[in-house]
């Protein structure tokens, strides 16, 4: 049974008891019982009981000297400095305490922590809340010197709560808020010491699984792998203020990027941002051009190693490939060999681009792109086998509707060796050409056909902030409104279009809440709707709305 917090005195010693997410728990445990090990001004350090009973005396004190430890560095170091820049803890509705709690417990090997959003809420409204401002450590991590890195990256996940959820009633987007929170520890300057720091040792991950995607959240250590990467590149060209800026709008994910580097006076947006570095991951060196490297000292010798395609000089030194790759990841190909000239096409492919570098064989090297959105499929290096010594392209899927949705691009790609008559070029340039024109008069039919349907239809595309009771004269609500008429009597047997979130829509949420059970409640771990739109029924929604159903 979960003992309510109280306002009244906290003493070393009590025992409470707190729910706790399973998936991270060693033994798949949703409650476990913590000892109250040490307070101060700010802090309640709480270690799971069963664990700390066993240990002897001197374990015990090694411990306690790890609490005063992390707690001094908390209140010197980590509040201080986070709050000043990215903003306030929220102020629980039920914790009066003004203290932050932070639990110690036993979880699976790789977890450093987690934070519960549930925990922001009433019992009322979500019943395993534990009521109160609270971080949860891996028990395992108590005596390890990353342990303040652990701890600063799940304090962000609270101050981002309250600066998105709490003040602007939106819910950022999973990648995004653990890629500020991968960035806090660089920030509070934890990695200065680069050997065997928190920074490292997610360099050795990204290493391993550098083509894995920045939206795609999975919850793996690769997920954490390419955030932190990519958030070490944002910043060394860009500065901290683009994590800032973005925190504190009323917009979320890649919008709240391309936000943030346009008040800062930038002309690049976050899809140029990221092919700028997709192409620094590979060849990592400021002579190239000033975005094609990291700034950092530590990432000076960081070069992924891409796939290598060797082309023979006889037979057919033809090659063809179909890959699919997710959108915000990208793979790199590396081609030699082969004779006369290098024929490059991009055969099929919606929403890509494909920089590539071609390097002679002194090791000089230029950076260029091939653009299939804008019937820019083929380019030919003429005199390949003379002139250079490889090619390496980057295949990257870049969708400019809803590209904070993890999906996946087809790209069929074709390297072939072969000898090219000069005079094929300029058919070909006058074949692109005519094909170019088709494709603008092609685009100008999409476009009348798309303004129609939006004419008759409205413009319900996407569900991008929390709805709930009580919100009234709302285009989003009309679009939810719209939505649940469409999913049949079943859901929404009124079927009214008001713009107002009141009882019936409340229950017609309710109803499709209860219908999509096991993606939307059950990974909250309620049973029955609530009728409060968040962010496990805005996914579900989106999710439906994309795929037409």
């Amino acid at each position: 049974m979960l003992i309510p917090l109280a306002v009244s005195a906290f003493s070393v010693g009590d025992v409470e008891s707190f729910y706790t997410e399973k998936d991270y728990d060693f033994e798949k445990r949703e409650e476990v019982s913590a000892m109250l090990v040490r307070i101060t001004n700010q802090l309640l350090f709480y270690i799971e009981e069963e664990w700390w009973e066993k240990l002897e005396p001197a374990g015990k004190g090694k411990i306690a000297q790890a609490m005063i430890d992390l707690s001094a560095e908390f209140e010197r170091k980590i509040y201080p400095e986070l709050t000043s820049a990215f903003g306030h803890v929220p102020e629980h509705p039920a914790d009066k305490s003004g203290k932050i709690s932070v639990l110690f417990h036993r979880m699976k090997k790789d977890a450093g922590g987690y934070f519960r959003t549930g925990d922001q809420y009433l019992k009322l409204q979500y019943p395993l809340s534990n009521e109160r401002n609270i971080i949860y450590l891996n028990i395992s991590r108590i005596e390890e010197p990353l342990l303040p890195s652990y701890l600063a990256h799940e304090f962000i996940h609270l101050i981002t709560f309250n600066q998105k959820q709490n003040l602007r009633n939106v819910s950022e987007e999973t990648w995004l808020e653990e890629l500020r929170a991968e960035f806090a520890p660089s920030f509070l300057n934890y990695n200065k010491e680069y050997k065997d720091s928190y920074l490292e040792k997610r360099v050795k991950v990204f290493l391993d699984y550098p083509g894995e995607s920045l939206v795609r959240w999975r919850n793996r250590l690769s997920d954490y792998g390419v955030i932190n990467l990519f958030a070490q590149y944002l910043v060394d060209h860009y500065g901290v203020e683009i994590l800032l800026d973005s925190l504190h709008s009323n917009k979320t994910g890649i919008e709240s990027i391309n936000y943030a580097l346009a008040k800062n006076n930038f002309q690049e947006d976050f899809a140029q941002v990221f092919t700028d570095w997709t192409v620094a991951l590979l060849i990592n060196d400021c002579d190239w051009g000033e975005k094609y490297c990291y700034l950092s000292p530590d990432l000076k010798d960081l070069k992924i190693v891409p796939r290598l395609y060797y082309l023979p000089s006889a037979g057919e030194p033809f090659l063809r490939l179909t890959e699919n790759i997710f959108n915000w990841s990208a793979n790199w190909n590396k081609i030699i060999g082969g004779k006369g000239d290098l024929v490059l096409k991009i055969e099929d492919g919606q929403e890509i681009i494909v920089p590539y570098v071609l390097c002679d064989y002194q090791e000089k090297c230029e950076v260029g792109f091939l653009k299939p959105d804008q019937n820019q499929r083929e380019i030919i290096f003429f005199d390949f086998e003379e002139k250079y010594y490889s090619l390496t392209i980057i295949l990257l899927a870049q969708p400019k509707s809803n590209p904070d949705v993890a999906r996946t691009f087809q790209i069929i790609w074709s390297a072939e060796a072969k000898e090219v008559k000069e005079r094929e070029e300029p058919e070909l340039i006058n074949r692109l050409l005519a094909e170019i024109e088709e494709l603008k008069r092609q685009i100008a039919e999409v476009r009348l056909k798309i303004n129609a349907i939006l004419t008759q239809k409205g413009t319900c595309t996407f569900f991008k902030n929390n709805l709930y009771y009580g919100m009234r004269d709302n285009a989003e609500v009309s679009c939810l409104q719209e939505f649940l008429k469409a999913q049949g009597t079943g859901i929404y047997p009124e079927g009214l279009v008001t713009g107002n979130f009141l009882s019936l829509t409340q229950q017609a949420v309710i109803r499709f809440q209860e219908r999509y059970i096991e993606e939307i409640l059950a990974p909250l771990g309620l049973a029955k709707g609530t009728g409060y739109v968040g962010q496990m029924t805005r996914t579900k929604l989106n999710e439906l709305l994309i795929s037409g159903e």
